[in-house]
């Protein structure tokens, strides 16, 4: 799970995503082991943040707590929020945020449906980035079924980018991350 947070500091992130404790500067691969070593054995999850102009990018490596309405609402207070989640085992989702209100929601091998409160918003962004916001008829839709289930969370990203303007690259990951424990 990628979420990028217009105009708030690492530190706010992470005290929106509850941790309660100050975070610890690591690098992405610290972050990687931390989550590993506590797969399993604790009820831990991790998240790691960095700025990336006027965004803070957070990652969550096992989590999906900006995909989840509940929390996604006091993540996004007073701020913007996109958010772009992969999920092994369930639904992957695009999340559009603004103030607390789900503006643009949707599944992105799915892009013809969708939710919130202007699904309609970036719909020229969608289109822009391969990620049709029309829904298909059941030919269109098989035509275009592998590619879009293939090419699904790399158009995601590259929406995201359209609307904050940051790319996500492994570069962003060789900076180091402000790392605190969520909801603990």
């Amino acid at each position: 799970m990628c979420v990028l947070f217009r105009g708030l500091e690492p530190a706010e992130v992470l005290h929106r995503f509850g941790g309660g404790r100050p975070g610890r500067e690591m690098t992405f691969h610290e972050l990687c082991v931390k989550v590993w070593e506590s797969a399993g054995m604790t009820d831990d999850d991790y998240v790691g943040v960095v700025q990336v102009g006027e965004w803070s990018v957070a990652v969550e490596l096992r989590g999906f707590q900006a995909q989840l309405a509940e929390p996604l609402t006091g993540l996004s207070r007073g701020c913007e929020v996109v958010a772009v989640g992969r999920h092994d085992y369930a639904e992957d989702g695009f999340r559009y945020v603004v103030d607390g209100k789900v503006v643009t929601s949707f599944t992105p091998h799915l892009p013809g449906t969708r939710w919130g409160s202007d699904p309609d918003r970036i719909n020229e962004l969608m289109r822009e980035t391969g990620l049709p916001p029309e829904e298909l008829d059941e030919e269109a839709w098989e035509a275009t079924w592998d590619d879009m289930y293939t090419n699904r969370i790399s158009r995601a990203f590259l929406l995201a980018a359209k609307i904050t303007g940051v790319v996500f690259t492994p570069r962003i990951l060789d900076r180091p991350l402000l790392v605190g424990v969520i909801g603990s």
